[in-house]
């Protein structure tokens, strides 16, 4: 009895290891409840367009805007920022906001205009204001980074 009682608690224990770490695994990312790569290239191609109509802030990415590889290239650049950002498998390999925004001039009501776009491509999209705002937390602290004066 002792060594069915045994076995029974080492069974036990293996399976409660075992659930634990499945548990463990499936815990969703940001990345996740985003809806994953495939999502964000549909949030950033929205909040490209938002920006491009955008007349308080347009004049920034007016020579990007007007050239298809560049564009094409800085969409791709803000979907593996969000990627990463969020857990995601990408990797941002673009300069760092600093570097990128140096000498633009950027205020902080044209940063205030950009976040706007960017959550109204977020609600287009029915993102859960819980992640919305986790994601607007993780994105945030660029701010300083990005604003000149």
């Amino acid at each position: 009895m002792r060594k069915y009682i045994a076995s029974l608690l080492v069974v036990s224990g293996l399976a409660l290891t075992s659930l634990t770490a499945a548990l463990a695994q499936k815990t969703p990312t940001l990345y996740d409840n985003l809806g994953g790569k495939k999502a964000i290239v549909a949030v950033v191609d929205e909040f490209v367009s938002r920006v491009a109509a955008d007349n308080r802030i347009n004049a920034f990415f007016k020579q990007t805007a007007s050239d298809p590889k560049r564009l094409a290239s800085f969409k791709a650049k803000l979907v593996d920022q969000i990627c990463q950002a969020s857990g995601g498998p990408c990797k941002y390999k673009g300069k760092d906001m600093k570097s990128a925004h140096a000498g633009m001039g950027i205020s902080g009501a044209d940063f205030g205009a950009l976040v706007e776009d960017l959550v109204g491509a977020l609600d287009k999209f029915n993102v859960k204001p819980a992640d919305k705002n986790t994601l607007l937390g993780v994105l945030g602290p660029m701010k300083s980074d990005i604003v000149e004066k």
